[in-house]
């Protein structure tokens, strides 16, 4: 089970690298952008859901700007505290980029029956939750509802 897993996360890392390479993003951006498709969130939380320091975090994000994908804005409920933000350029990108990244990673299990994709990710979701994994990649349907 073991070869399997790391293979497969090998895999899906594989898939998601390349499309944010044709989108013009680094994984890190696309996964910033992606988080960010719910709505702004301060430093912290990107830190924590990313997994990265404030260091990293802040050099991400600051190149992720200056491309012109996210803004930094002040929090309503503290003005000391940044929030990071899509911009519409940043909304417009990620839509199509998430969108495309989530056919390719549908399409690996090709070969499987509608019932054996619905073990597979029954399976894996119970993976993520007893892990308590951070949503970093939301369903396709959850994200639309929201945005709604």
């Amino acid at each position: 089970m073991v070869p399997a897993l790391v293979r497969g996360a090998f895999l899906v890392n594989a898939v998601y690298a390349e499309s944010a390479r044709e989108y013009g993003l680094t994984s890190q951006q696309g996964k910033l952008l992606c988080v960010l498709m719910e709505g702004p969130l301060g430093m912290g939380e990107l830190g924590a859901m990313l997994g990265l320091a404030k260091s990293s975090l802040t050099g991400l994000v600051d190149r992720t700007e200056r491309n012109g994908l996210v803004c930094r804005e002040s929090a309503p409920e503290d003005q000391r505290a940044v929030r990071v933000a899509l911009t519409p350029e940043g909304s417009d990108l990620v839509d199509e980029f998430y969108a495309e990244t989530c056919r390719r990673v549908d399409g690996l299990p090709k070969g499987f029956s509608d019932a054996e994709r619905g073990v597979l990710a029954g399976l894996l979701g119970r993976i993520v939750l007893d892990n308590d994994v951070p949503v970093l990649f939301a369903e396709p349907d959850e994200i639309a509802a929201r945005r709604r």
